[in-house]
């Protein structure tokens, strides 16, 4: 049987099934869209596979993404969590989830879900860009920049607009699968 051809990045063990089941897919529930705010974060300066390889050790340390629980995180538990070599042992990252939950639940309050206020800054459907190369995706755009922006406004951190893009692509509002993935529709 002939080999599914992807995105030039997935290759690996853990990159293929991220990239065929879920990067690219639309993301609507808030704890889901929370864990990846969080985990986009943490990759700022490192591969996305380390991630990936840290995942589960995250959604552990974290409360399984829980905002309301990862809002009520004391200095003592961001100081264990130091100590976890299973996540980015990165101080500023451990204290950004902590207060990114709480500005989280501040934009719930606001706009009824994370996801609400989210989505309106593509219109509530996917961006859906078809590139030919690696060399032809772009690093952040107009609507990265806004939500970037925007974020940093409400209080969140580690949210800069390649972080935003890099979000946006993993949480479907910007599909952008290569041409010549079988995961482009």
């Amino acid at each position: 049987m002939a080999e599914r051809i992807r995105c030039g990045w997935a290759q690996s063990a853990l990159s293929i099934p991220y990239h065929d089941k879920e990067w690219g897919v639309p993301v609507h529930d808030d704890r889901v869209l929370f864990e990846f705010i969080t985990l986009e974060g943490a990759q700022a300066g490192l591969s996305w596979e380390t991630i990936l390889k840290k995942r589960d050790a995250y959604r552990k340390a974290f409360a399984d993404f829980d905002p309301v629980k990862v809002a009520r995180f004391t200095p003592a538990r961001v100081e264990r969590l130091m100590g976890d070599a299973g996540i980015v042992r990165n101080r500023l990252k451990i204290e950004s989830t902590v207060s990114n939950a709480r500005a989280f639940l501040a934009v719930q309050r606001e706009f009824g879900s994370f996801d609400a206020y989210l989505w309106e800054f593509v219109g509530g459907k996917p961006i859906v860009s078809r590139h030919r190369t690696m060399r032809d995706y772009p690093v952040r755009t107009a609507k990265s920049d806004v939500l970037s922006r925007d974020l940093k406004k409400r209080g969140f951190r580690f949210v800069g607009t390649t972080i935003c893009y890099a979000f946006m692509q993993a949480v479907g509002m910007v599909d952008d699968h290569m041409a010549t993935c079988f995961r482009a529709r």
